[in-house]
């Protein structure tokens, strides 16, 4: 098993770093990215001092001299595409390192308004969509005035949107539910699913049949789990 951690320019870089490297048939185990906003609530929570920017945390699996070898090509896909500050490692002790900030992003983003609640969302979009379904979902975080770091497994299409919110604040949770309404509804824009990995659950029961229809969900047992 290899690791690595790549810095980029902007999370459209680093995502279609991502694309490039599946697309050449490297066998990524794991890639886990990481907003700037993420990178600046883990300096503050682990005091790291880590570049605030987007970033990628890579794995890999096989013998020794082929992770080397992706190692070696992904570097060369990340940098053409603004990458920088590479890091990779073999040794368990180093590949740990590498992984800490991630390992600790939500606990850290929580911190960056003390006393809130994470409003947390998340959707699935097919990958070569990616980069664009969270352009345009952090330029909406961003105009929504509330903070809502994004990370997720870049790897699978899927990524997770904390929405921290003052739960006493009727208006600013009514702006989280807008917010995580639009990142759900943009995902079905981009052919995705309205959640990855969080399920369905009450708050996206309605979403379903705009992703699926009617005829699917007749055949849903209408009326238990379903509308």
């Amino acid at each position: 098993m290899s690791a690595a951690v790549a810095n980029f320019p902007s999370v459209e870089a680093a995502v279609n770093t991502v694309i490039r490297i599946i697309q050449w048939g490297v066998p990524v185990a794991r890639a886990e990215l990481l907003d700037a906003l993420t990178i600046r609530a883990i300096n503050a929570h682990s005091r790291m001092v880590l570049r605030e920017l987007p970033t990628l945390f890579l794995e890999f699996h096989g013998s020794e001299s082929s992770v080397r070898e992706q190692a070696k090509t992904v570097q060369e896909i990340a940098h053409e595409l603004g990458g920088h500050d590479f890091e990779w490692a073999l040794k368990p002790e180093d590949r740990t390192r590498l992984w800490t900030p991630r390992h600790h992003a939500y606990f850290a983003v929580l911190q960056l308004k003390p006393g809130s609640r994470s409003f947390t969302t998340d959707a699935c979009v097919p990958i070569a969509h990616l980069a664009q379904c969270i352009a345009e979902t952090i330029e909406d975080v961003a105009k929504s005035g509330l903070p809502a770091p994004i990370f997720g497994h870049v790897g699978d299409g899927n990524f997770h949107c904390m929405i921290l919110v003052d739960r006493e604040d009727e208006a600013e949770r009514e702006t989280a539910e807008q917010l995580s309404r639009r990142i759900a509804q943009r995902a079905l824009k981009f052919d995705g699913t309205c959640t990855g990995e969080h399920g369905v659950g009450l708050h996206k029961i309605d979403y379903l049949l705009e992703e699926h229809g009617p005829v699917a969900l007749r055949i849903l047992n209408p009326g238990k789990m379903l509308r």
